[in-house]
């Protein structure tokens, strides 16, 4: 079986693309796994660059294809800020609980009659031979004006996102399996990504 690297050191991403891609004849494995603890510094202007430099790093470094991503969130009353700067906007040594205290400090801010934002991600896969493929996903969500109550490891940001259209906050606590898919932004890239996957590593269904 044919190996795939999840390039994260985020446990919440590496779960969840693991779990996105479980339908595949792969065997997923972590930077962990294989004793990779490097770090990229993401200096691209863009989301994609930042992906493709993390993947093409990773797959060279470990000599396997290799997925990794960047995205943000964008407010739209705030001109699409954080965007790229959506894991420093409270610094460098930023925690989720630091990110949730100056959330609620946004959450107030902002206008009742315009509190969209986006939540946007470029996933990438890399092989070692230096090619590489990325996708795009997005989701559309309100920022609520008060946090769902648990914090979800990883993805502080999702306490605050609310979907009006299922009236329920973007938190795995909230949303069933089948809508955790549906509104999930990794998760639509991935489903872009999939048969660039298969085709290039030679996958049958």
């Amino acid at each position: 079986m044919k190996k795939l690297l999840i390039a994260t050191t985020n446990a919440g991403k590496l779960k969840e693309i693991s779990n996105f891609l479980k339908d595949l004849p792969l065997e997923i494995v972590s930077l962990n796994d294989i004793g990779i603890s490097d770090d990229v510094e993401e200096i691209g202007k863009t989301y994609k660059e930042n992906s493709q430099m993390k993947a093409l790093f990773y797959a060279k470094k470990s000599n396997l294809p290799s997925i990794s991503d960047d995205g943000g969130l964008e407010i739209s009353a705030f001109g699409g800020a954080p965007g790229l700067k959506s894991k420093r906007w409270v610094g460098h040594n930023s925690t989720d609980e630091k990110i949730i205290e100056h959330m609620k400090k946004i959450a107030k801010q902002l206008p009742n009659n315009n509190r969209k934002a986006f939540f946007k991600v470029v996933l990438s896969l890399a092989l070692p031979n230096g090619k590489v493929w990325s996708v795009t996903g997005e989701i559309k969500v309100i920022i609520a004006k008060k946090p769902y109550l648990k914090i979800l490891k990883g993805y502080p940001y999702r306490s605050f996102f609310y979907l009006p259209q299922l009236e329920k906050y973007y938190h795995e606590k909230e949303l069933s399996e089948n809508e955790q898919k549906l509104y999930n932004h990794r998760y639509i890239a991935l489903q872009k990504l999939k048969p660039i996957i298969k085709k290039t590593l030679g996958l049958k269904d």
